[in-house]
């Protein structure tokens, strides 16, 4: 094999850890679950998914919008009406 053919076939290698200062912590916001939330629209919108694929994306993103609007109602139900104080 050529050198080049050896580079291309090797399993990428993960990229070094952040070795500066403390581990910042993996953080998974709600923001970031409605992003997921879109962007499984789009790929369900443009064909991504195999037909077998689609029961376990259709129930993952109904469970991921459940828990975004209950998310959604403990916000507004802790947040005080506006001519309160």
């Amino acid at each position: 094999m050529t050198e080049e053919k050896k580079k291309a076939e090797a399993p990428a290698q993960p990229a070094p850890a952040n070795t500066q200062g403390a581990e910042q912590p993996v953080e998974l916001t709600v923001s970031d679950l409605g992003n997921i939330k879109q962007i499984i629209d789009v790929a369900s919108q443009r064909g991504a998914f195999k037909p077998s694929e689609m029961t376990v994306v259709g129930n993952t993103y109904t469970k991921l919008e459940a828990f975004l609007n209950a998310v959604a109602s403990q916000q507004q139900a802790t947040q005080k009406p506006e001519g309160e104080k």
